[in-house]
């Protein structure tokens, strides 16, 4: 049965084939596969008879029988597996086969020489076509070449395309000229020609192609055959003529010379043949074997020599004529069971008759006749040969050698069998080759263990060759093959660590053993004896390694750092060490302790495991640094130290700390600065480190008017807006100054900002910044607090003013309405006059009451003129203003300054915004004026301040003491007391009379 299976090329290793058994029915228990043929690209299963590939790619294009096949002939790999049947102790059988191997696309298309060059005459017909050198694939069918894409700059791309033409089942990729050409504007052009094959997926490569411009040549060669066609004889001398192809050109001069190149012709063809450029003639120039190549299939390529070479192609085919020049080859190699080594088989004496003992091949490379070969044994043996395939040709044919007779070990112990293969050719060639087969005594008993199992203790840090153990077998047969020879079988861990005398079985330690590295060691001893084949027992033989005090302790680090919150309470764990002893029991059992330390730190022996008895303050100390020592228990003790760092690590248990400004102090700003301008600067400090010590500032109170703005990193506090007039006065921020801790820390700062023209009254500023540290932070202190408020007030005065004209006026129309009337009444009624006068006639009392309401003003004399220095003494005087009520602690006081130089603040419009009632007119009739109040003149008439109207005022200072309330409590009834008007005590320095106001 011939077998045959398909394969792509380049599998990887271990890829199933096939099965011989599951395919083609061979059996798979029982029998033995051996490949034969077909290394080492294959391999076979000896049980299920799979064929699997190898380590040894199969690369198609690489294989030899497939390196000259024409295009669409496939690619055989044969193979050879001899079948054996162990239970039947049987010959061989041997089954051939071929695997097609399939191609795939592992190469990629590629140009002769990364630049191409084509010359094109200018003046070129539009739609001339200029072949393209072609690419080459070494893969065959539809992963060959596919394709060709032509890639044009800007200024060739207007001018050049590409059509690919079918020629004799070859792609042939041609420029298309699709624009005037002119030599003299442009000479030479750069385009990219890629090529792609078939494949999936598909390959591909590009190269440069240079066209070059030249003059007109108009006519191509043109060959006298399409296709030239000779034998050849193998073995043909060098300069021997092969044939000669010949073209013709019709253009005259250079153009008509032609010059003759292979074209796409392969390497063994330029290596095997010479062409002549001028004449066309092809010769010999390599050494002609048949049994290389069989034909030679190129292309010859004849260009003319004109400005614009044109080329035309022919196929050439030269088939090489066979020779019998090849003697037959014998080649003998071992079958089934019987291996071959140095040409000898060695086979034993109880072999049944017709054991093969050999696979012969013969065959010759020639071909037809010259390759029918006769083989034959020479000579007087007790083989023959037994044709094992009836697949094979005439020039290969497989023959097993096998037995015809029993063998006797006693008799003859060694044979020569020469083999004679003869060809048919004329004259006959023949070769031979020989077999020597040893018959071997038969060895049927194997040695035997006393013990199978051994197990030892042995202690480390031996000495070279120390005696370990010893062992010993023993053999029933005689001879040598009960002559024991003892062995190791080791793994590769321990290879060389132990030996074993081959004669005497005594073991023996050859390294020094280490039990921190190899606690046990367990291995095979056998016992060989000396007959053919071989026949081995073993035992197994396990070694302990008992432990000595050898390492020292180990600290897992050089170094430890441990990093510790501060704060934290003593008996905290602030590490773990770890410690390891390479030893084992006793030896590794070690204790821990703390040196170069004053009790501040102990340590865990079980758990190694580091503990404060301190709490840390990083403050204080940031590090701590001692040393720990580690002993094992072992005779004597071994030691080993480390040292420790303890790093504390900073929590935010420190606020930040302003350095300045002062709470009591204040920074003095002009109304004319500039927005954008710096006017303080507050400074702060945190002893913490890291993010703890990190700061931010805020203005988080005290900034109504958004007049100033701090810098959250640097504290710099700038004026942002323009100072206005109700801006005049004190201003008090309350900046926080934050950390970046977790949780974070403040610290707040009180930073006053006095707006004013001068500091002309200090004392009195300094009460201001005062009653400011006493004052809620919640409330804002920021200008001039009575300035809207004063607005408010001249508003309702003017409302007042408004409606008691609009009284008065009505009052008027109703008097003269009545007197109208009166007159009316007294023409018509002359009679009446006493009563009428006693009617309107008001009474005396009434005079008098009016007398008393009216307030006397006296004049009193100028005063003189103060000078400079008894105005500023005066200034720094003060008229304190009192509004109290026995049942409100609370209500507002007013202090006001006593004397005030030249242009300082209204006090009459400051008096009525600070009144607690409403500005009263005394009339004679209200019985409350004549009982409670009293009227007092006589005072200096230059300096009284009640109803100057003024609303629009101004000072160069503002001077209150501030005590802010969200609703302040209206006056009721029971809080108007008597009213009660006196002449105050005149300083030296008033320009009027001073009213005062008592509210009893």
């Amino acid at each position: 049965t011939r077998v045959v299976y398909k394969v792509p090329e380049e599998q990887p290793p271990n890829t199933l084939i096939g099965s011989l058994a599951s395919d083609y029915g061979f059996p798979d228990v029982g029998h033995l596969y051996k490949l034969e043929v077909g290394a080492p690209y294959l391999r076979v299963d000896g049980k299920t008879g799979d064929i699997y590939t190898t380590e040894t790619s199969i690369d198609r294009e690489s294989l030899r029988e497939c390196q000259h096949l024409l295009p669409g002939e496939p690619c055989f790999l044969e193979f050879e597996v001899s079948i054996t049947d162990l239970i039947l102790n049987s010959g061989p059988r041997l089954l051939e086969g071929q695997i097609e191997v399939l191609d795939i696309n592992d190469n990629t298309p590629n140009f002769a020489s990364p630049v191409l060059t084509l010359s094109i005459p200018e003046n070129t017909n539009l739609g001339a076509l200029f072949p393209i050198p072609l690419a080459m694939d070494r893969d065959s069918g539809p992963n060959g070449v596919a394709s060709y894409e032509l890639t044009a700059g800007p200024e060739a791309q207007e001018l050049f395309g590409l059509q690919v033409a079918e020629d004799q089942d070859e792609k042939q990729p041609q420029l298309i000229v699709m624009g005037n050409l002119d030599r003299e504007q442009w000479d030479s052009y750069d385009l990219t020609i890629k090529v792609q094959d078939g494949g999936n997926p598909p390959r591909a490569s590009s190269a440069l192609l240079r066209i070059t411009i030249l003059d007109m040549n108009d006519n191509a060669p043109k060959f006298e055959k399409a296709l030239y066609e000779a034998e050849l004889s193998e073995n043909s001398p060098v300069g021997h003529s092969v044939l000669q192809v010949k073209a013709n050109d019709s253009d005259q001069g250079a153009n008509a010379e032609i010059d003759y190149s292979f074209h796409q012709a392969s390497d063994m063809v330029r290596r095997l043949l010479r062409l002549d450029r001028a004449t066309g003639l092809i010769t010999v120039q390599g050494p002609i074997d048949r049994e290389d190549v069989g034909t030679l299939k190129f292309s010859v390529m004849a260009k003319d020599k004109g400005a614009n070479p044109k080329n035309a192609r022919t196929q050439v085919v030269v088939t090489i004529k066979d020779m019998n020049d090849n003697a037959p080859s014998i080649e003998i190699r071992g079958i089934g069971l019987v291996t071959h080594q140095d040409g000898m088989a060695n086979i034993s004496e109880d072999v049944p008759v017709e054991t093969a003992v050999a696979l012969v091949q013969v065959s010759d490379r020639d071909e037809g006749e010259n390759a029918v070969v006769t083989c034959v044994v020479a000579g007087d043996v007790p083989f023959q040969l037994r044709q094992a395939s009836e697949t094979g040709s005439d020039s290969k044919k497989k023959y097993f050698l096998q037995t015809t007779t029993p063998l006797d070990y006693e008799s003859v112990k060694e044979y020569t069998i020469e083999i004679v293969a003869v060809d048919s050719g004329n004259p006959p060639l023949s070769s031979t080759n020989s077999l020597k087969v040893q018959v071997v005594d038969v060895n049927d008993n194997a040695p035997v263990f006393s013990q199978s199992f051994t197990e030892v203790a042995f202690p480390e840090n031996n000495e070279p060759d120390d005696l370990v153990m010893e062992v010993s077998a023993s053999d029933a047969d005689s001879g040598s093959n009960a002559q024991l020879a003892y062995s190791l079988v080791t793994d590769p861990s321990s290879k060389g660590s132990f030996s074993i005398d081959p004669d005497s079985g005594e073991i023996r330690v050859k390294a020094v053993l280490d039990r921190e590295q190899r606690e046990r060691y367990e291995f095979l001893v056998v016992a060989a004896d000396k007959g053919s084949p071989s026949l081995k027992g073993t035992a197994s033989v396990a070694i302990n390694v008992m432990d000595r005090n050898d390492n020292d302790p180990k600290f897992m680090l050089s170094g430890y750092n441990f990093s510790v919150m501060e704060n934290m309470p003593p008996l905290s764990p602030v590490g773990m060490v770890t410690v390891i002893d390479a030893d084992k029991g006793e030896n590794a059992r070690i204790q821990l302790s703390v040196e170069q330390d004053n009790g501040d730190f102990v340590i865990q022996n079980g758990t190694g495991t580091i503990l404060s008895s301190i709490s840390f303050d990083r403050e204080q100390q940031s590090t701590y640094t001692f040393r720990l020592k580690a002993v094992d228990g072992g005779d004597p003790p071994r030691s080993a130290y480390v040292g420790v760092t303890i790093n504390v690590l900073d929590e935010n248990d420190n606020a930040p700390f302003i350095t300045s400004p002062s709470n009591a102090t204040y920074k003095h700003i002009l109304p004319h600065t500039s927005p954008g301008q710096q006017v303080s600067k507050v400074k702060a400090e945190d002893i913490d480190s890291g993010v703890n010590a990190e700061l931010t500032y805020s203005i988080t109170g005290g900034n109504p008017f958004e007049l100033f703005q701090i810098s959250p990193h640097s504290g710099d506090i700038t004026l942002e807006k323009e100072i206005l007039r109700k801006h005049h006065g004190l201003h008090r921020l309350v900046v926080r100054v934050n950390d970046k801790g977790k949780p974070s820390r403040h610290g707040t700062a009180l930073v006053h900002f006095y707006v004013n023209e001068t500091l002309a009254n200090r004392t009195l500023l300094d009460t201001l910044v005062g009653h400011s540290l006493d004052t809620p932070l919640d409330i804002d202190i920021a200008g001039d607090p009575e300035y809207e408020r004063s607005k408010q007030r001249s508003n309702i005065l003017f409302g007042v003013i408004a409606g008691i004209v609009a009284v008065t006026l009505v009052i008027v129309l109703v008097v003269l309405v009545r007197y109208c009337r009166q007159r009316e009444a007294k023409s018509g009624y002359q009679a009446g006059k006493k009563e009428t006068k006693d009617l309107y006639t008001p009474k005396q009392a009434s005079k008098s009451g009016k007398s008393k309401g009216k307030v006397k003003k006296s004049k009193s004399p100028k005063p003189p003129k103060p000078t400079e220095d008894e105005e500023e003494t005066g200034l720094q005087k003060s008229l304190k203003f009192n509004l109290m009520n026995d049942s409100v602690s609370d209500s507002p006081r007013i202090h006001l300054p006593l004397n005030y130089p030249p242009g300082s603040p209204d006090l009459g419009r400051h008096y009525r915004s600070n009144s607690p009632l409403p500005s009263i007119q005394l009339q004679p009739q209200s019985p409350s004026a004549s009982k409670k109040h009293q009227v007092v003149q006589d005072l200096p008439a230059t300096n009284t301040f009640v109803g100057t109207g003024d609303n629009n005022s101004t000072g160069s200072e503002q001077y209150s003491d501030y005590s802010y309330r969200t609703n302040p409590q209206k006056y009721t009834n029971k809080q108007v007391g008597e009213l009660i008007l006196r002449p105050a005590a005149a300083p030296a320095l008033h320009r009027g009379p001073i009213w005062t106001e008592v509210w009893e």
